[in-house]
């Protein structure tokens, strides 16, 4: 008998505040305005993109798509170092994530990541570098999207 594989489950709430009085009663009377949140964490303030008649100062799904890619890659990558004897002492993201839109519906294309990795002592530059192709393919997240995610990391001391 194969054992069963754990399986982890993820909770979260959604609540749409942008109901001007009228509901959806026209494309332009409503607005994108939303909240997430998960038991006690802060709340999200979300919206679609400007694009799409959202409000830019609030996470539209699309980056928090990407910013969910980015937080999975690093957070493989710094378990795979702590395993693998790289010592990082610093590490920044500049992800990116394209889509193309058609017929009133879209796709992401793909998403590049960034990362620019510091580690303790230049003897380490080579493993680091490595170990982000390691990281990808330990990415839940990356590993349940269906558009490519690359990276293009940097190790420096």
């Amino acid at each position: 008998m194969v054992p069963m594989a754990p399986e982890h489950l993820f909770a979260t709430q959604l609540r749409w505040t942008g109901n001007r009085g009228t509901g959806t009663s026209s494309y332009v009377d409503y607005d994108r305005a939303h909240e997430v949140s998960a038991e006690g964490k802060h709340v999200i303030e979300g919206s679609a993109d400007r694009a799409f008649r959202g409000d830019c100062a609030r996470w539209n799904p699309e980056e928090m798509l990407v910013a969910s890619l980015s937080q999975c890659h690093l957070l493989a990558y710094l378990h795979l170092c702590a395993t693998h004897g790289v010592v990082v002492v610093g590490y920044t993201d500049d992800a990116s994530g394209s889509m193309q839109t058609h017929d009133g519906t879209g796709e992401f294309t793909e998403v590049v990541l960034r990362p620019r990795v510091e580690v303790s002592d230049a003897t380490m530059i080579e493993k680091a570098q490595r170990l982000h192709d390691d990281a990808h393919g330990a990415c839940f997240i990356a590993r349940s999207v269906v558009f490519p995610v690359r990276h293009q990391p940097h190790a420096v001391a």
